[in-house]
């Protein structure tokens, strides 16, 4: 999210009377991320949730992907979640309490043509997801994964409308998927209705068959 977005969000909800505070963290630096989740430990007394959703894409086939785009995806990608999730696991631990909510991908548990640093960061990200919900189970925080299939987003709205319209024939809902589907899951998963959930990856696709 952009900090112009991220700002008018903090308009429209403090104008409901929400208190809400919006910050700028570059996820690829650990020292930032300790020190965001840090204030918004001090400023809140407490952390609930963490969503990671952080993520960029680089696409290229195998041949043509350089080092350099195959990092930069590894760094926001699989680093950044990796960052987020243990400075908030820290303050998770203390209080005994908390959710964690990964970001991966349906490219994630069947792999797609031209993605191969993105497939692989949303693959290791459901690795982290089930390895986390085993060490911090016991300290009585969830953690959960959701994998998006194609949602109406800038992202996906750069995919030619020929693949968007077979992506849709491979979806029996018939349609990409919207933001507020995604959103849904998520508060589903932070919510008590969830509370004997964790470890688990929620596809949200559609049913979409590759």
């Amino acid at each position: 999210m952009d900090s112009e977005t991220g700002n008018e969000i903090v308009k429209e909800w403090s104008d409901d009377g929400h208190k809400v505070h919006f910050e700028k963290v570059d996820v690829t630096d650990f020292e930032a991320v300790k020190q965001a989740m840090s204030d918004l430990h001090h400023r809140w007394g407490k952390l609930d949730v963490l969503v990671n959703n952080a993520g960029i894409t680089r696409d290229a086939t195998l041949n043509k992907m350089s080092p350099d785009e195959w990092q930069q995806v590894v760094d926001v990608n699989l680093n950044g979640v990796f960052y987020c999730g243990k400075a908030a696991a820290e303050i998770m631990r203390e209080q005994e309490s908390g959710v964690i909510l990964n970001a991966s991908s349906v490219v994630g548990v069947y792999g797609n043509f031209g993605q191969s640093n993105y497939v692989a960061t949303k693959s290791g990200v459901i690795g982290l997801t089930k390895t986390w919900a085993r060490e911090l189970g016991r300290k009585g925080i969830r953690v959960n994964a959701v994998a998006p299939g194609f949602i109406e987003t800038p992202m996906v709205n750069t995919v030619p409308d020929k693949v968007l319209e077979k992506l849709k024939g491979q979806t029996p809902l018939g349609r990409l998927g919207k933001p507020e589907d995604i959103a849904s899951a998520y508060v589903f998963l932070a919510s008590e209705q969830a509370a004997f959930i964790t470890g688990t990856v929620l596809q949200v696709d559609g049913g979409l068959v590759f």
